[in-house]
């Protein structure tokens, strides 16, 4: 009798292979990670499908990501901007407010489109249409340079 129904056991302590048992009463059958899963017709190994990496840790991940925008942030026009009201109105805790505020709305914005680039499309042509659009912004840099 054929079982459409499968179920994900745990590993054994004693064995590295995964277990699955059908909803039947039939004793389990072990199967290892590399053999095609009961279930899948298509006879992928589900061990070769990329799947993301978590290589760093989370502070590694979050110490990087303030030091970088902290870095990439100082003396910009957001930072003058901020200086520029609170010396006109004398709120700096409200500026701070503000200034706070669109800062995560517009970093929510980038990490939202960035996962879902990153779900799309692949590291390589993330990589190349970086550096296109960085060489397209350098050209029209020196162009206005040399306008002047």
């Amino acid at each position: 009798m054929r079982c459409l129904n499968w179920v994900r056991l745990p590993p054994c302590k004693s064995q590295r292979k995964v277990r699955y048992t059908s909803l039947e009463f039939s004793p389990p059958k072990p199967v290892t990670v590399s053999e095609p899963l009961p279930n899948n017709p298509d006879g992928v190994d589900s061990s070769s499908i990329d799947t993301p990496k978590r290589g760093k840790s989370f502070w590694a991940t979050c110490t990087s990501t303030f030091l970088t925008i902290l870095l990439a942030e100082m003396g910009d026009k957001t930072q003058l901007a901020t200086l520029l009201i609170t010396a006109e109105s004398h709120r700096p805790w409200i500026v701070f407010a503000g200034a706070a505020t669109a800062l995560i709305a517009t970093s929510l914005i980038g990490v939202a489109l960035g996962w879902w680039l990153a779900r799309r499309v692949s590291p390589k042509v993330m990589d190349l249409a970086a550096a296109a659009m960085l060489m397209t912004v350098a050209v029209l840099l020196l162009w206005d340079i040399v306008g002047m």
